[in-house]
């Protein structure tokens, strides 16, 4: 998703995902490269947040920072998962399907 002036923001964050596959290709197979992609990740005072914060989203609230790590867990798990490579993980309550946040 993009939000109007924000063209340095969405450049970056395509540049991740690009270099993510290139480095995958180039390192692999001894060494795996993965991107993780977050939304709202609410990293201080979370009792802040309103109720109408947590409404917006699909899953019912504003994300924690234990849910992006669960991610990077799995991820590690070279024994389970050694199979994933170059792979962007789009972890966001599915609110870029949703692209409306309230005010």
């Amino acid at each position: 998703m993009s939000e109007p002036n924000t063209e340095s923001y969405a450049a970056s964050e395509g540049g991740i995902v690009a270099l993510t596959h290139a480095l995958a290709v180039s390192l692999g197979p001894d060494i795996r490269a993965n991107c993780v992609s977050p939304d709202w990740i609410e990293t201080k005072d979370y009792s802040a947040l309103r109720r109408k914060d947590h409404a917006q989203h699909p899953a019912g609230r504003v994300g924690k920072p234990h849910d992006i790590a669960e991610i990077v867990v799995w991820l590690l798990d070279r024994e389970r998962f050694g199979f994933v490579t170059g792979a962007n993980f789009v972890i966001d309550d599915g609110m870029t399907r949703k692209m409306i946040y309230e005010e």
